[in-house]
């Protein structure tokens, strides 16, 4: 099983969603997050003053799939985020031990 882990731009979230439904993710997870790499920042103007914006708004979709699933799941969140501007975002795949559906008790791939 693989964890995967994307931060994207924030106004890309209903496409992504919508597109991993389409290939068979039935779950995710979104939280709302700040950061920045090499788009790093910028300077706004509010009410005549200038400030650094240092943490840009950004959306983290995390998903648990199995091992068959991750390389779909990878491109469909690439096709459904990439403007070809700096910021699109990263995708991080990480090894999954195990997952338990606390409802049913059902474990690692069965659970997901």
């Amino acid at each position: 099983m693989k964890y995967v882990i994307a931060v994207i731009k924030p106004f890309k979230l209903d496409e992504a969603r919508e597109a991993l439904s389409a290939c068979g993710i039935t779950g995710l997870t979104v939280t709302e997050v700040k950061g920045f790499g090499r788009q790093k920042g910028h300077t706004e103007l509010y009410r005549g003053a200038e400030y650094v914006v240092d943490f840009l708004p950004k959306v983290k979709l995390e998903v648990a799939v199995g091992d068959d699933q991750v390389d779909l799941v990878v491109e469909t969140i690439i096709n459904a985020t990439k403007t070809g501007k700096i910021g699109d975002g990263k995708i991080f795949v990480l090894d999954l031990m195990s997952a338990t559906r606390i409802r049913t008790g059902e474990t690692d791939e069965d659970a997901l």
